[in-house]
């Protein structure tokens, strides 16, 4: 990968998902709870083919030189609160560890803002595990704030 170049975002194909799976084992939560390897759980391409067919989902990859590097899902969810607004929710991200710290995780997420608004999104959500503390300083830095509790119940 060259210093002049430039990233660039696509939604992803099918044939991206082997490297969307590495890149979601690659950190210390995703490797106890993703399954990269050869071939992988068909459960993957299930998801991706739900995601791919729903027009308020959009499962995008970050490129440089043809080599993805970062990705993230962006859910579309329409609502009556806020005067029928819709919000945009962020997740599944991941930039390749060999990658971090070279900011190329705000210029993806400055895309994501960007085509929320193109969504007509009145606010961006993202909920973050408690134990990523890194990434919670890095949500602050881009703006997003801690205004409510998120809670989860584990169905399995």
């Amino acid at each position: 990968m060259h210093k002049q170049s430039e990233i660039s975002f696509r939604k992803a194909t099918r044939e991206d998902l082997r490297e969307i799976v590495r890149l979601l084992a690659d950190d210390f939560l995703g490797k106890e709870r993703e399954k990269y390897q050869q071939p992988l759980p068909q459960t993957y391409y299930d998801a991706f083919e739900e995601i791919d067919g729903d027009e308020n989902n959009e499962l995008v990859v970050a490129e440089i030189d043809g080599e993805i590097i970062g990705t993230l899902q962006l859910t579309y969810i329409p609502s009556i609160s806020f005067q029928g607004g819709k919000r945009a929710q962020i997740e599944s991200v991941r930039i390749d560890s060999k990658l971090r710290g070279k900011g190329l995780g705000h210029k993806l997420f400055e895309w994501a803002i960007e085509r929320s608004r193109e969504k007509h999104c009145h606010v961006v959500q993202l909920t973050t595990n408690n134990n990523r503390t890194d990434a919670h300083r890095f949500y602050h830095r881009l703006g997003f704030v801690s205004s409510h509790t998120g809670m989860k119940l584990k169905l399995k």
